[in-house]
């Protein structure tokens, strides 16, 4: 009996402990802890921990691992390697700094979930930085500028400057003779040091708004992009998963393609196997008919898949369809291909063209008229990503008119600044079905947010992709889940970092099955979409 009154009792206090605890302060911020950590390939990277106030009491709710993107193209010499290397540790180091001090002490006191308030915060802090290194810069070249002046007299005129302007009007008559200069390349937009710092705190604050609301990431996501309205139905993105990277620095010829990847159909789970590119080489073994078909480079690539090498297009293509039959699987009806070409590696500005294989070189009408014939012959690609340079804005017109209906033709180069991106509600990028997005650097979640947002406007596609040096932090599937993004590109399936991810959105999926939310992609295929519309932009129907 006794023991029945202490339960009782014991009963009694904990749910009056319960709801008195509905009238307590909502947690806060009260610390954020930044440290450098490396990611997937050995390289170091940002880690944001989040501490917050939670009934009086200091806990650690969350933290989140940056992903670092490198611009370095593969063919890259040594020297600048070892400087991008440099440069990416000391900005590491910036960004431990900056959320170990500064934004420790701006955000401390706010709600996890007014994202907003943070974001606006941390691009204000952001833009401060950058004022304060252009002052800097400034300084260092009016120093350099008076040093200039006082260590060198003022040459005197010389008649030998006519004869210089001379010179200068023979050379621009041999431009008027040679082919249509292309557009030069735009300048690559320069990283501050120290940037991972506001990507990095603003996820971390996403995941711990989450952690703090009982959500999961994805749903806390989508209910700040719905002004908190939570969506009756949420659909997933079709994963682009890698199967092959055909390096630009290998002997073999082809230079056009530098991934291969996968898309399966909307109706089939993602609990159901796909080819894998295990089984792939398995096939290709028992299947010699085709001649002259290229043994694997036996090496996993950084993007979690195999690395190879081909002497043309359509030798690869026809590999695939040979291992893909090997297996039970039809191009164009069960699974289909996009390819990434990443033209802005292939030119050549010596020359003016773009090099698809070793001595074989386009012009870029000449590159929008060879996609033409490809999507022609091989039905099955429905993307192509990057092919052709940002620069080339009238060919990509062209292109778009061309193959818009038949294939996605998408622009991840042209949308590496997310910041740049955005003017005046639209979106600054040549004519394209959509764009990959990455979260790298200042990125923040709102501006995510406020992006996909005219890119949904816009009946533009929005692709998540995972950069280079990736992480093991898995909240880039929530991200593209919440956004409602149409596709996910994460690799290949290996490598602990890539895996994690696939095996994030199978949880998702079975999460929403479950609970009764999950809708079935408004993706059309383009099998059934070009019987039903013909010659029309199928993509108006979605």
């Amino acid at each position: 009996m006794f023991l029945f009154c202490v339960a009782v009792r014991v009963s009694s206090f904990s749910h009056l402990a319960n709801y008195l605890s509905k009238y307590s302060k909502a947690p806060i911020i009260c610390k954020l802890v930044g440290r450098k950590v490396l990611d997937g390939v050995g390289q170091p990277t940002l880690e944001v921990e989040i501490y917050c106030t939670v009934k009086n009491y200091e806990q650690r709710i969350c933290s989140t691992v940056m992903s670092c993107h490198s611009r370095i193209p593969e063919n890259t010499l040594p020297e600048t390697t070892e400087a991008d290397e440099k440069e990416r540790n000391d900005s590491v180091n910036t960004a431990v700094e900056w959320v170990n001090e500064s934004l420790n002490t701006m955000l401390r006191d706010l709600e996890p979930t007014d994202q907003c308030q943070v974001d606006k915060m941390l691009g204000a802090y952001f833009t401060n930085k950058v004022e304060e290194k252009k002052e800097i810069q400034k300084q260092v070249e009016e120093e350099e500028e008076a040093e200039d002046a006082l260590a060198v007299t003022p040459p005197t005129p010389s008649p030998a400057s006519p004869p210089g302007k001379k010179k200068a009007a023979k050379a621009g008559k041999k431009l008027s003779v040679a082919e249509r200069p292309i557009p030069p390349a735009e300048p690559a937009e320069p990283v501050l040091c120290g940037s991972l710092a506001i990507g990095g705190t603003s996820l971390a604050v996403a995941k711990a708004g989450a952690t703090i609301s009982h959500i999961p990431l994805y749903s806390h996501i989508a209910l700040l992009k719905h002004e908190q309205e939570p969506p009756e139905e949420i659909t997933l993105p079709l994963p682009m998963v890698t199967l092959l990277n055909c390096e630009k620095t290998s002997p073999s010829k082809l230079k056009l393609v530098k991934e291969v990847m996968l898309i399966p159909p909307v109706q089939l789970s993602l609990k159901q196997p796909d080819p894998q590119p295990a089984e792939s080489k398995k096939g290709r073994a028992q299947n010699p008919g085709k001649k002259g078909l290229p043994q694997f480079l036996k090496r996993i690539s950084h993007l979690g898949c195999l690395t190879t090498g081909y002497d043309d297009v359509e030798q690869l293509l026809l590999v695939m369809q040979t291992a893909c039959s090997n297996i039970g699987l039809q191009l164009g009806t069960d699974v289909y291909l996009a390819i990434n070409c990443a033209a802005h590696e292939l030119m050549d500005y010596d020359k003016g063209k773009y090099e698809i294989l070793t001595g074989t070189f386009k012009s870029p009408d000449e590159m929008v008229a060879m996609y033409g014939e490809l999507i022609d012959k091989f039905p099955f690609i429905i993307a192509l990503i990057d092919p052709l340079r940002k620069e080339d804005r009238e060919q990509w017109s062209n292109i778009c008119c061309a193959l818009g209906s038949k294939c996605y033709l998408i622009a991840e180069d042209a949308a590496t600044c997310i910041s740049k991106l955005k003017t005046d509600q639209n979106i600054n990028t040549p004519m394209c079905s959509g764009v990959v997005l990455k979260y790298i650097n200042q990125t923040k979640v709102s501006d995510l947010i406020e992006l996909t947002g005219i890119l949904d406007g816009q009946r533009h596609i929005t692709i998540l992709g995972s950069p280079d040096g990736e992480s093991s932090d898995d909240s880039l599937v929530d991200l593209a889940v919440g956004l409602g993004a149409r596709f996910i590109k994460l690799g290949g399936l290996s490598r602990g970092e890539r895996v994690t991810k696939y095996n994030r959105l199978l949880a998702i999926e079975e999460e929403l099955a479950k609970n009764g939310n999950l809708r079935m992609s408004f993706f059309l295929t383009l099998f059934s979409a070009r019987n039903e519309y013909g010659n029309k932009d199928w993509r108006e129907n979605d």
